[in-house]
């Protein structure tokens, strides 16, 4: 329910005093009435400039916050390149550290000057079980199935097959070790495979 004029909030206008405005002013002398609509247009420019330097502000922030955000991302991405770097560069610094000793026990087993045949083969068992040791600290693990094993052609490469008793596409023999770094084929095993009966 809309309030009368009499029940009108205390500081409310008139509704009668609107109308008096818009009659006052339709009635104002010419020069009056270019001196308000002047006084208007400036307000309104005022405004116009204070809504640009706001927006002048924001554009300036946004655009101090791009570019505090690119160098962050340039920096990240140039850390990110150095690390890379850094980890092809030395990748192979761990594996060849571990096979010092590998190096070692050759030389020292090639030092000795009247080595018998059994000190030579102790030597090179010892040197062997040293390398397979430094091979598997970097992951690097043989693939050698036994013999009636399942044929897997993932890591198992067959070269023939043969005639045995035992199950069809099972291993035979190996005729050279495959070997896997970080579950990752570096070279199938070489296999003979029964052959289907």
């Amino acid at each position: 329910m809309n309030p009368t004029p009499d029940q009108a909030p205390p500081n409310a206008p008139h509704p009668a005093a609107h109308e008096a405005t818009d009659s006052y002013r339709a009635n104002m002398p010419p020069e009056e009435r270019e001196a308000a609509q002047a006084a208007q247009a400036v307000d309104e420019s005022q405004a116009l400039v204070n809504e640009l330097a706001a927006l002048k502000a924001q554009n300036a922030d946004l655009a101090d916050q791009f570019l505090r955000a690119k160098a962050e991302a340039d920096n990240a991405r140039r850390r990110a390149e150095e690390d890379i770097s850094k980890a092809r560069k030395f990748a192979v610094e761990g594996f060849a550290d571990s096979l010092l000793p590998v190096v070692d026990s050759l030389e020292a087993g090639l030092a000795i000057q009247e080595a018998t045949l059994q000190q030579i083969r102790e030597g090179a068992e010892a040197t062997l079980q040293q390398l397979v040791s430094a091979l598997a600290r970097n992951k690097v693990v043989a693939i050698a199935p036994e013999a009636g094993a399942k044929f897997d052609p993932h890591v198992h490469q067959a070269i023939s097959m043969v005639p045995a008793d035992q199950e069809p596409n099972t291993v035979v023999a190996v005729l050279q070790k495959g070997y896997q770094m970080a579950e990752r084929v570096m070279r199938p095993a070489l296999v003979t495979v029964c052959a289907p009966k």
